[in-house]
């Protein structure tokens, strides 16, 4: 049991922390507390949420009782992101619109009859400016300063407001509140999760320990998976696209995603490496994962049928064979029925920039009627039955 709760974590504070909590949950014959919280700055999960979700699972399995902590008052006043610059604070309306997604997409991963969720803003609404200032004087500047991104950005004359200071704080405030045992999260989490612990000891309970699972990489294998870098595979995504997204990773990748995103047995996830030190084309084995995935979040028919379309779309048949989605002119915004390719192609994929798109075409990325378009501000006329490839996966025929 010890060996699967600490399977894949990249950090346990303190080392012997969970050997140390399972004991003594034994002992008083209770179970655990296992805090989660969020902030719903993004309506959408993805598998790197999932990462830790799965954790999650692992302990409410063994009939632990897990606690989601809605940051449904932190996410108004806005958090560190762990760049140069703080996150833009949600107005009540996005923090209860977002977190209501969240709370529907947990249950791909977590019994949700079985989890306890709250909403932080139970108690820090109701602090009074006296209690907040006596939070406050609990913790010193200093110890905020060894947090990563507080303490380059002060070396560097980059501005810190103060309400990303008092932020720790208050979510470290949550693990007083609600008494937890356990606080899980990233490892982008480690300062603001042993936060809570500080607090708890200095209100004089038993502190929780930390649980930090490493950090999926999104598709471009380089930054972490994140809706704002548009590298992400969603738990809601359809099986075509989480087949055809999975199927588009590096194969630096590769394990990675069979150890964090897959639930292979050991025995399958050996057989898999020795694949791979024997050389088998990382094509087969991204398939392997993606039907895994997709099995996962809708079932295995699903993941049938996701890597024959895959197969067919773009594999086998030929550009004029391809499954376009049909999309309407009269939804364009055009001119005279005529367009700019980057204004087309940018309304067509919305979910790119524009200078991503910009880059697509200038590389070859974007074909109309099987020729390739490389020069950006082409324009084009509109013409129904035009069939337009952009990417590697996007297939568009007007109509």
């Amino acid at each position: 049991m010890i060996n699967t709760l600490k399977e894949n974590v990249e950090i346990i504070l303190p080392e012997n922390g969970l050997e140390q909590k399972l004991q003594q949950a034994r002992e008083e014959n209770r179970k655990l507390s296992i805090k989660l919280g969020f902030d719903p700055t993004a309506p959408d999960l993805h598998l790197g949420h999932a990462v830790v979700l799965k954790k999650l699972k692992q302990f409410q399995e063994l009939g632990h009782q897990i606690i989601i902590v809605v940051g449904s008052f932190t996410a108004r006043i806005g958090d560190p992101t762990g760049k140069n610059k703080a996150r833009k604070p949600l107005s009540i309306d996005d923090v209860q619109h977002n977190a209501q997604t969240y709370i529907d997409q947990l249950s791909k991963v977590i019994d949700i009859e079985k989890t306890e969720i709250v909403f932080n803003s139970e108690w820090l609404d109701t602090l009074n400016f006296s209690e907040v200032i006596k939070l406050l004087s609990k913790v010193t500047v200093a110890q905020l300063m060894h947090r990563n991104d507080f303490n380059k950005r002060f070396t560097e004359n980059t501005p810190i407001a103060m309400h990303e200071l008092v932020y720790p704080i208050l979510q470290g405030f949550d693990s007083v509140k609600i008494e937890c045992d356990i606080e899980m999260g990233g490892t982008d989490q480690l300062f603001n999760c042993t936060m809570g612990r500080q607090l708890q000891e200095i209100y004089l309970m038993p502190p929780q320990i930390v649980m930090c699972m490493p950090l999926l990489k999104g598709l471009d294998g380089k930054e972490k998976m994140s809706k704002s870098l548009n590298n992400i595979i969603g738990l809601t995504d359809e099986p075509n696209e989480m087949f055809g997204k999975t199927m588009s990773i590096p194969d630096s990748l590769i394990q990675e995603f069979i150890n964090l995103t897959t639930n292979f047995s050991f025995e399958e996830k050996q057989k898999l490496q020795l694949k791979i030190e024997n050389g088998e084309n990382p094509m087969s084995i991204k398939k392997l994962i993606a039907k895994n995935i997709i099995t996962q979040y809708h079932d295995k028919e699903a993941a049938e049928a996701a890597e024959q379309f895959f197969i067919n779309q773009f594999q086998n048949k030929s550009f004029e064979e391809k499954v376009f989605e049909p999309i309407s002119i009269d939804s364009l915004r055009h001119n005279q029925n005529k367009i700019i390719l980057v204004e087309l192609c940018h309304q067509l994929k919305n979910e790119l920039s524009k200078s991503a798109v910009r880059r697509l075409i200038e590389s070859g990325g974007v074909q109309i009627n099987d020729h390739k378009k490389t020069e950006v501000n082409e324009e084009i006329e509109l013409v129904r039955q035009t069939k337009i490839k952009i990417g590697k996966r996007a297939f568009f025929e007007l109509l």
